[in-house]
């Protein structure tokens, strides 16, 4: 199991870099193409297109067992 330190993701379109920060929390980026959910909880992307539309920039850490 991995555990998330930062949920985010690049715009390919407009260059924003957005994060969801908690847990609902729906970001999208400035020219409505991409959007990010789910914090630290879970990973939820969203896009206009297709998923080239973004590039991954989540952080993830080993979560102990």
């Amino acid at each position: 199991m991995i555990k998330i330190i930062r949920n985010m993701i690049k715009c390919n379109h407009c260059g924003d870099v957005i994060e969801s920060k908690s847990r609902h929390d729906f970001v999208w980026c400035k020219c409505e193409c991409c959007f990010v959910d789910g914090g630290h909880d879970y990973l939820r992307r969203g896009f206009t297109n297709s998923d080239d539309d973004f590039e991954e920039l989540s952080i993830f850490e080993p979560e102990d067992e």
